[in-house]
């Protein structure tokens, strides 16, 4: 049975940040981003902290909550990093802009707090040296069908193994996993919240034998899909809930992306899944397109010196990566015609492949990892070192320093989406056209409330007060003009 292919969508992607602290005197990381996320709710007040746990665990009482751009910021207790979770977006400029409008407002919070000079906040997905790995989850609504959960979705798989040759952000070196045991007492007993329904963790060591790759979490991918990802990490996290569920249709999350610094390959990488998805909810997509083995392809495109990207296929035929994409590709070609956004994405996915193709290091003003690459190259002949250096792994980490400021990233000439007053606007203002911007006006107003702080918000509701329930369940839905469950307006739109 075949779905409608629905255009209009919405996706989200939320990003884990990492902390450096250069000054012992300020304290542990942990302590610090407390801090900055303090500032940002309690002196800026851009937005209302969740003054209840939205879980006992994972997001007990003040550790974030929504602000009046529509997203959502939080210390994650699982490792207790900063989190910026994006608002609802239909268009990918939009999300682009409120993701980078997120690391602003942390930009700002450290400048304000006069931390720019003693600590770094950074967007890369991966500790070189300890093992562990930031995610950057993309989030889209899909049809919530049991052909698509149970089978079509299966058909995603080898996008999602190939498009790292222009999403992947790039990394030196790499790891090897190897058996681990149970975590000890001590583990469990110092970070218990980490350890939660884990039976046994994995070792990481140091990969002498890569110098540079296209990812930098290919090596810790374990699971094509998992449910319970901590230590576990998969492709795919089923998270079937509310956040986006409405009219039959429910969020997908995926596991495997990266924090794109250039605006470009964030938008192709979010723009080529989004289609990608279509394609196979409209049952598109075959057999043909499966991998024999996409754990190993994973690793053997990203690490893939010479840029051939070769895989097999489940029939046992030889391909590689730019024909697998070329797949979902044809199979997109379809909706051309339907939306500006959608011509756009058709057409720089085509001109990145044909590229891609053609000579990939020419690609630096677009793609991160050619970016990436480049920066190296230039350290080690102005070094006069090779991929060996420690060195590296620091330019590695200064690409994704949010900080225009400090990051080697915006020291380059990238391709731009977005206007830097796009971003500045973003930092208030919700997207237009989803529920986002309801929301953001209501957490604007009971943020600016003089007395108790009674009032609860999820993506999906708020409570506003003792009384008054603002129902939120339609994530296209722009409630300009929010009626509370009494059916009174709660306040109209100027």
């Amino acid at each position: 049975m075949e779905y409608p292919m629905s255009s209009d969508r919405i996706f989200g992607v939320e990003t884990e940040f990492g902390c450096l602290v250069m000054d012992d005197d300020l304290g542990r990381p942990e302590d610090v981003v407390e801090e900055l996320k303090d500032h940002l709710f309690f002196e800026r007040k851009i937005g209302a902290i969740d003054y209840h746990a939205r879980d006992d665990v994972f997001e007990p009482a003040q550790s974030g909550g929504f602000l009046c751009n529509g997203a959502r910021l939080y210390v994650d207790a699982v490792g207790s990093h900063l989190e910026y979770a994006t608002a609802e977006c239909r268009s990918i400029k939009d999300l682009i802009a409120n993701d980078r409008a997120g690391q602003r407002l942390i930009v700002q919070a450290m400048k304000e707090l006069q931390l720019q000079d003693s600590i770094a906040i950074y967007n890369n997905s991966i500790d070189h040296f300890g093992g562990h790995t930031f995610g950057c989850h993309e989030n889209f609504l899909v049809q919530a069908h049991d052909e698509l959960l149970n089978g079509h979705l299966h058909f995603l798989v080898p996008f999602l193994v190939t498009r790292q040759i222009y999403a992947g952000v790039g990394r030196v070196g790499g790891h090897i996993l190897y058996a681990g045991e149970a975590p000890t007492s001590k583990q469990m007993h110092d970070n218990p919240v980490d350890y939660i329904w884990v039976s046994h963790v994995y070792g990481v060591m140091a990969d002498p034998t890569v110098e540079f790759q296209l990812s930098q979490r290919a090596d810790h991918i374990l699971k094509t899909v998992a449910s319970r990802v901590r230590f576990n990490r998969a492709l795919i996290n089923p998270k079937w809930e509310t956040m986006y569920s409405q009219n039959g249709m429910t969020r997908l999350h995926l596991l495997f992306g990266e924090a794109n610094q250039n605006e470009y390959a964030y938008a192709l990488k979010i723009g080529a899944t989004l289609l990608a998805i279509r394609v196979c909810e409209a049952g598109l997509m075959d057999a043909n397109c499966l991998l024999a083995n996409p754990l190993a392809a994973i690793r053997d495109i990203s690490r893939d010196p010479a840029y051939k990207w070769e895989v097999e296929m489940i029939d046992g035929r030889p391909s590689n990566a730019i024909e697998v994409q070329r797949m979902f590709l044809e199979a997109a070609e379809c909706l051309a015609g339907e939306s500006e956004q959608t011509d756009w994405i058709l057409r720089e996915w085509k001109a990145t492949l044909d590229q891609l193709a053609s000579d990939p290091l020419v690609m630096d003003d677009r793609l991160d990892w050619v970016a990436k690459r480049k920066i190296c190259e230039q350290y080690m002949a102005e070094a006069g070192v090779g991929w060996d250096d420690d060195g590296l792994h620091s330019v590695d980490l200064e690409y994704h320093n949010i900080d225009p400021a400090q990051s080697l990233f915006y020291g380059l000439t990238p391709k731009r989406l977005t206007k830097e007053v796009e971003i500045m606007v973003a930092q208030t203002d919700p997207p237009q056209d989803t529920r986002a911007k309801g929301r953001g006006k209501l957490v604007e107003m009971v943020s600016k409330r003089k007395g108790s702080p009674i009032y609860a918000f999820d993506w999906n509701y708020a409570q506003i007060d003792r009384q008054r329930f603002v129902d939120l369940s339609d994530p296209f839905d722009t409630y300009a003009n929010p009626y509370d469950q009494w059916g009174n307006l709660v306040f109209e739109e100027k």
